[in-house]
């Protein structure tokens, strides 16, 4: 019996007889004899441009598809990245693959992996792609920041700020990103104990940055809490070398001492120290009444110093005025009228004398 079958102008019709492909029917109305079930038309839309069957091997070699479709064969160590109608599409894995040409604008790009590192300049449309991720392991370091590259364990290189992908199975990639900008270890909560057997309890801040990535990946599995530790030790052996008196008097001498040995050990890790500070130094309730006491009593006794000092100088001073005066009777004689004359201008001035020779005189000096 026929069977009419309309194919449209995206269309092909695929004609098995047998299970087996015989022939491609074109654009537009076909009887076809289907007796006994032995043939069939499977009608497919070129609109989807990728050929899906069992049998693609054999279709392929029978050569029906010749100038109809075309037809890529990927090996182990290729992929290739496919552009339809100007945008990417997808990543095929090794395989056999054909696709209609002529309705839709497929273009193919065949790459090879053994360099694991993928590198294209529009990556960044790849990655977004549905099934890239299937395929390729995407990374992205962000600014201020440097990735330090590991293929199959090995280091590889350092990784400036952007976007990389790598081929999942040509090899086992690991990025370890590193913040590039300065930062801070807070060693806090440091109870002490001096020379003098005084417990003090110490704030200490170290600002460091990565020199060297890396050596600060490779050198410890955490360079920050490698980097405290030293800092604690070191902060520890510093203060424990040192009197309370001595530490307090001399802060800036144990800071140098504790950067420099942080600096070095910081310098085995990958880091440089940009500066090492002493932020609080708590002494016990006891302690810090004790050394209160001991500041009044010195402050105390300084007062007490410069008072005594100041009753000399004006002693001293008053003593020479006298002599001064004693030498010099005219001098004398100004001295005693410079009073009367304060004495008349606060205001009435009255005299009561009961010695005659002290009136005289006093008449005489008015």
């Amino acid at each position: 019996m026929f069977r009419k079958i309309h194919i449209r102008s995206y269309e092909v019709g695929l004609k098995f007889r047998d299970g087996e492909l015989v022939g491609l029917l074109s654009p537009g109305k076909h009887y076809v004899w289907t007796g006994l079930g032995k043939v069939h038309v499977r009608v497919v839309s070129k609109r989807d441009p990728w050929i899906v069957d069992d049998q693609l091997d054999v279709i392929v070699k029978s050569g029906k598809f010749a100038g109809k479709a075309d037809v890529i064969d990927l090996k182990d160590h290729q992929r290739a990245l496919v552009w339809i109608d100007g945008r990417f599409n997808r990543v095929l894995g090794p395989g056999l693959y054909a696709y209609w040409i002529g309705v839709r604008d497929v273009r193919l790009e065949v790459v090879a992996i053994e360099n694991a590192r993928f590198e294209h300049k529009e990556l960044a449309a790849i990655v977004r792609g549905g099934d890239a991720t299937r395929w390729l392991d995407v990374c992205k370091v962000d600014r201020d920041h440097v990735g330090v590259l590991f293929l199959d364990g090995r280091y590889a290189d350092e990784l400036s700020p952007g976007l990389y992908a790598f081929w999942r199975e040509a090899a086992d990639a690991r990025v370890v990103e590193l913040d590039m900008r300065e930062s801070q270890v807070d060693v806090s909560g440091q109870e002490i104990f001096t020379a003098d057997k005084v417990t003090l309890r110490m704030n200490a801040i170290i600002t460091y940055g990565v020199k060297d990535a890396r050596r600060a990946v490779s050198a410890s599995t955490d360079v920050r809490q490698s980097l405290y530790r030293e800092a604690q030790l070191a902060l520890r052996s510093a203060v424990g070398a040192r009197e309370l008196d001595g530490f307090l008097a001399a802060k800036d001498d144990l800071i140098e001492e504790l950067e420099a040995s942080v600096r070095d050990r910081a310098a085995v890790l990958g880091l440089e120290v940009v500066s090492v500070g002493i932020r609080d130094v708590i002494l016990p309730g006891d302690m810090k009444d004790l050394m209160n006491k001991v500041t009044e009593a010195k402050k105390a006794a300084e007062a007490n110093l410069i008072s005594r000092r100041e009753e000399t100088a004006a002693m001293r001073s008053q003593a020479n005025t006298a002599k001064l005066l004693a030498d010099n009777p005219t001098l004398m004689r100004l001295r005693e009228l410079e009073v009367l004359e304060k004495v008349a201008s606060a205001g009435n001035m009255s005299i009561v004398l009961g010695e005659r020779g002290l009136a005289d005189r006093v008449v005489n000096l008015l």
